[in-house]
């Protein structure tokens, strides 16, 4: 491939190019995540620009819960070479200080939806455990990934109005990641259908940047269909300018509500123990939640998904009625659930509980891909 302007920086990984991959593999990904809430249930953005050099396709989105509608502002164009142009359409992502701060814009556009925002971590990037999956001799994920909390400021503009974002209550988190896992258009199952009739497929997931006003707790867990451990943490981060090592907290344990006829969360309730330390214990109670899967790509449809091809350079936008439980259950997939947390030493904090329960998870009396909360 034709050398770019990547290829000025000391940062080759191999004897090709910058935008040659290590694998061949499609599924390779590189994405920024980013979540904004103004420490209340007034709106949750969630906004994502990723890449995917073996299918020379990348693509960008940002939904916002507002009132009683979700909007979301989508574009997806061809890649080329150059990896640093880190824009599709009306949204882009700017590097301001590796680590530390990043810009994240959404032009003025026909949907209403326009922001100039500027976020700037409040604790260190976290490098999480590795996120490793085989499915009988495929790897199916194969991802690394930091996290960050940290403040918003700039301006935003939805459904008509108008906030000067400040960092006093403007919060957030956001990650990076990058590697193998499914993306594209779908592919055929082969194999994977006896695993489904074998009722052996089953995914529940807990993703947790917790926001406090001298630290990060961040928690994860993944377990199978029966309840086995695939992934997890439990880290307190403290802010810059807070000379204190990270902390291990433990193997954490969350007990999830979910609201009835659903499988989206009502409450949950994270216990932390510390090698050494008393118990913590969260109680977190959702404000507002984003539907991932009305539009934002990740969850593939027909009109769009996370490195499909969708032309030369596309833009889009929807909006959403969100207004009742049935409707809201229609999109309820992978959520990003904006919650209050309060421990119980009495600090309360803010922050996302990104929550997935899907095909079967037996410890969760969901015993059938389709069954949900009594």
């Amino acid at each position: 491939m034709p050398i770019s302007a990547m290829d000025e920086y000391l940062a080759h990984q191999t004897t090709d190019t910058n935008d040659i991959v290590f694998t061949s593999d499609r599924n390779f990904y590189d994405r920024y995540y980013f979540n904004c809430h103004p420490s209340s249930d007034e709106l949750f953005l969630v906004a994502g620009l990723g890449q995917y050099p073996n299918l020379g396709v990348t693509d960008a989105f940002v939904t916002i819960a507002h009132g009683t509608v979700q909007y979301t502002v989508r574009a997806s164009r061809e890649l080329g070479n150059d990896r640093l142009d880190t824009s599709v359409g009306p949204l882009s992502v700017e590097v301001v200080q590796g680590l530390r701060a990043l810009r994240v814009r959404c032009a003025p556009n026909e949907w209403g939806v326009a922001f100039d925002l500027l976020f700037e971590g409040t604790v260190p990037a976290l490098e999480e455990p590795k996120s490793f999956n085989r499915t009988r001799a495929r790897i199916t994920q194969d991802v690394s990934r930091y996290a960050q909390v940290g403040t918003w400021r700039g301006e935003l503009e939805v459904g008509g109005q108008h906030y000067e974002v400040d960092p006093k209550t403007w919060k957030g988190a956001r990650d990076h990641s990058w590697g193998v896992r499914p993306v594209g258009e779908p592919e055929a199952p082969g194999i994977r259908w006896k695993d489904m009739a074998n009722r052996t497929v089953g995914l529940l997931h807990n993703w947790l940047p917790m926001q406090f006003d001298d630290y990060m707790i961040k928690v994860s867990l993944d377990e199978d269909c029966d309840g086995n451990v695939m992934q997890q943490e439990s880290v307190k981060v403290w802010n810059f300018g807070i000379d204190k090592p990270h902390e291990d907290m433990g193997r954490p344990e969350i007990e999830t509500a979910y609201i009835s006829g659903t499988r989206e969360l009502a409450k949950s309730v994270v216990t932390l123990r510390p090698p050494g330390g008393r118990p913590l214990r969260s109680t977190n109670t959702p404000l507002r939640t984003v539907y991932l899967a009305a539009g934002s790509g990740y969850r593939p449809d027909p009109e769009w998904g996370h490195g499909t091809w969708r032309g030369e350079h596309v833009v889009q936008g929807l909006v959403h009625d969100m207004s009742t439980q049935a409707l809201r259950t229609r999109w309820s997939f992978l959520n990003e659930t904006l919650c209050r947390f309060e421990l119980d030493t009495g600090e309360v904090g803010y922050g996302m509980h990104e929550n997935l329960c899907v095909g079967i998870h037996r410890p969760s009396g969901f015993k059938t891909p389709d069954a949900v909360a009594p």
